[in-house]
């Protein structure tokens, strides 16, 4: 299977301040989901949209897209 990349990352606060995960790809963006451990309505939209977009429903973009909104939606999403 292909890498699906991003087009910017998106980069997720860790557990040290100050420093930032960079998700480069689809499926690093479900390993990280896998392992939150709220999981609010934009975590089960990201959830379903990089399983669909492994399954080639959706594009890598549209996954991108609904992985950004769960961090942001739980305080995680790193600033620019």
């Amino acid at each position: 299977m292909a890498i699906l990349w991003f087009s910017p990352p998106v980069y997720v606060k860790t557990d040290h301040d100050g420093f930032r995960y960079g998700v480069h790809h689809v499926e690093a963006a479900a390993e990280e989901l896998v392992l939150w451990t709220k999981r609010s309505p934009k975590w089960q939209e990201a959830e379903r949209a990089c399983v669909e977009a492994m399954s080639g429903k959706v594009s890598p973009q549209q996954a991108r897209d609904a992985f950004e909104e769960a961090p942001n939606e739980e305080g995680m999403l790193f600033p620019d």
